[in-house]
């Protein structure tokens, strides 16, 4: 089968790059595949981090992928749409995480979808910060799939409200293991940070943005530091305010015990990260899945997260990670001291691993392949 990958790819970066890099791989492996990405993503002036190109050592990239879409440019869009179809695909996969692309996706779909089966894999069907304008964007471009894949409940219901008919699986977020096969020795990664070998050590992992939650993680530092010694890690490049987070550690009087490294981790010291961690905090206010979390099954890493979007899906409480209530930085806290005083790595560990399989690219396959029959003719 013939297949064409729209979405962003190296040398652009982020999550969504590294996905397109790792499903475009594995569906290699049984079809035929190309990869179609973006000339320009994000016009400087809506860009909030420090640039879109990555720079790392170690590239995640789809081999051969075409940058020939410019999202503000209706005539690279045009030109793409034909591009796309000269490759004559049987099934064309628009990767979807937010509604300034919907102008693009959404004219490409409508030109190929009378010859080619349009599938969305969906990222987050609506977007954060959502409005009414959000809403009417991402109906306009929905609208031009054959069928759909989502990876939590609540892109699923979302999704239903848009399109009440779609044709669509919920299929789980592979794993991140691109980054390592396997954590490196926890003291080499330590040692490289400047932690202390005997530190208990929490990684909050990512772009900083308000949805993230990470103020509600420095609130419950206080009341973890009360009852047992930690560090929090906070790697990532922000994307609102920096100083008013650094205002909040001092004022709580924890800045001794935060690390904070603020730009974009590169490919080749993700692994570190994660490895020199004990847990992966992730304390969003709201979500629909995490990147994020799939990076921390990849190194074996328990996460604690909260009750919203998918994120419960994803965490099993108790056995891969603890779930509490979002804003609620006396619930984060005691899960962070109930974790480092009563949990088992090896356990948690062993309990990840038996997931392996369940967050596999391969499974990702199947799902794709499980929809063709049920997509609507061309």
């Amino acid at each position: 089968m013939r297949i064409a990958v729209v979405g962003p790819s190296y040398p652009l970066r982020g999550g969504i790059a590294h996905y397109t890099a790792l499903l475009s791989s594995s569906l290699g492996s049984r079809h035929s595949v190309r990869v179609v990405s973006f000339s320009r993503q994000y016009p400087r002036l809506l860009f909030p981090g420090s640039k879109q190109t990555d720079d790392s050592e170690i590239r995640i990239a789809a081999e051969g992928a075409e940058p020939l879409i410019d999202s503000v440019n209706p005539v690279s869009w045009a030109r793409a749409a034909r591009s796309i179809r000269g490759y004559r695909p049987d099934l064309v996969i628009i990767q979807w995480w937010h509604p300034f692309f919907a102008p693009a996706f959404g004219f490409i779909a409508g030109r190929l979808r009378r010859s080619s089966k349009v599938m969305f894999l969906c990222h987050n069907v609506a977007p954060h910060e959502r409005n009414r304008l959000a809403t009417l964007l991402t109906r306009f471009a929905l609208r031009k799939g054959h069928c759909f894949i989502v990876h939590s409940d609540q892109d699923l219901a979302d999704l239903k409200a848009l399109v009440p008919n779609a044709v669509v699986r919920k299929a789980r977020h592979p794993t991140y293991a691109v980054f390592g096969e396997r954590p490196i020795p926890k003291d080499l990664a330590r040692q490289e940070l400047g932690l202390g070998q005997d530190e208990n050590v929490m990684l909050f992992f990512g772009l900083v943005r308000p949805y993230k939650g990470l103020a509600y993680l420095i609130q419950a530092l206080p009341t973890v530091l009360a009852s047992i010694d930690a560090t929090l890690v906070i790697a990532g490049e922000f994307y609102e305010e920096r100083e008013k987070y650094v205002r909040l550690i001092k004022t709580l009087g924890v800045e001794g015990k935060v690390r904070l490294r603020d730009r974009y981790i590169p490919n080749e010291q993700v692994g570190t990260y994660f490895s020199a961690a004990d847990v992966v905090v992730l304390p969003y206010v709201s979500a629909t899945q995490s990147g994020i979390a799939q990076i921390a099954y990849g190194f074996e890493r328990p996460v604690i997260t909260t009750n919203v979007g998918g994120l419960p899906e994803t965490v099993v409480d108790g056995r891969t990670g603890y779930i509490v209530p979002p804003a609620n930085p006396g619930a984060l806290a005691d899960a962070i001291v109930r974790f480092f005083r009563n949990g088992s790595p090896t356990e948690f560990a062993r309990n990840i691993a038996a997931l392996r399989e369940e967050f596999s690219w391969d499974r990702m396959v199947e799902t794709i392949e499980s929809l063709l029959p049920l997509g609507r003719s061309p």
